[in-house]
């Protein structure tokens, strides 16, 4: 059995552990094991919400004998109020949540699959679809001064020995304002977009321009280099202000970059 297939089978598996409960009403896979089956690959995990009878929530939530009855937990991390963060001991992750059914409609039920419901349970689940991203701008003024600021602040920090922050203002922040630009200037493949994360799938989305990633992302001990580099891909598509490019290169020529 492949580890798709073992993915989908120990989901099914939890539906029928809850389905040997009296409380549980619900089983949500999301994600890769959602909807969007499409994506769902040997490097997947297990997304999914638990709906259950109200008042119920809690011994789901502080009990997981109802998973580790369909194969035992190595890992657990309880990461918020409503849910964990396992590992199965056959290294299957997962992520899930747990909701009393008055709950549900406020659940962000985006591409959510129903893997098991109680015959029982005739609620409606709400389908809501997927949201515009949030960071998919339509001009390329905002988010590459953005880009060009945070190189320049970058620089100064790291000039004063913020090497860290340095990184995160130059190769996170800035490099995340150029990813947000992509599709106004190259080519986009078809592919499932992630609402939350414009860095998602971008290799797939923008062939080739994994190569230019390797060349403006040097690490921490190479950021002014990263800095000129970025900065000179953002001046191919953009007109950068003159002064502010004199100074970017100026300081990160004194900080080492050739």
């Amino acid at each position: 059995m492949d580890r798709k297939q073992l993915l989908l089978k120990r989901l099914d598996a939890i539906g029928q552990s809850l389905a040997n409960t009296e409380e549980a009403l619900l089983l949500l896979g999301v994600g890769s094991v959602g909807a969007e089956l499409n994506r769902l690959d040997a490097y997947s995990d297990l997304d999914f919400f638990v709906i259950v009878k109200p008042g119920c929530a809690p011994m789901f939530i502080d009990h997981l004998d109802w998973l580790d009855d369909v194969h035992p937990l190595a890992y657990q991390f309880r990461n918020t109020v409503d849910g964990w963060k396992i590992m199965f001991e056959d290294g299957i992750y997962g992520e899930f949540a747990v909701f009393d059914e008055i709950k549900l409609r406020e659940v962000p039920c985006y591409g959510g699959r129903i893997v098991w419901q109680r015959p029982s349970y005739r609620h409606q689940i709400p389908t809501l679809e997927q949201p515009a991203p949030v960071n998919r701008p339509d001009v390329l003024d905002f988010p590459l001064n953005e880009a060009v600021t945070n190189i320049y602040v970058g620089l100064c920090r790291y000039a004063r020995g913020e090497k860290m922050s340095a990184k995160t203002f130059i190769e996170t922040y800035a490099m995340g304002q150029i990813i947000s630009t992509l599709h106004l200037h190259k080519e986009e493949q078809a592919c499932d977009l992630d609402p939350y994360s414009s860095d998602r799938r971008v290799e797939a989305r923008f062939p080739g321009f994994d190569l230019q990633l390797g060349e403006m992302l040097l690490g921490y001990n190479n950021v002014p280099q990263s800095a000129i580099r970025m900065l000179s891909y953002i001046e191919n598509i953009y007109p950068v202000n003159t002064k502010l490019s004199q100074e970017i290169r100026a300081l990160a020529e004194q900080l080492g970059a050739v």
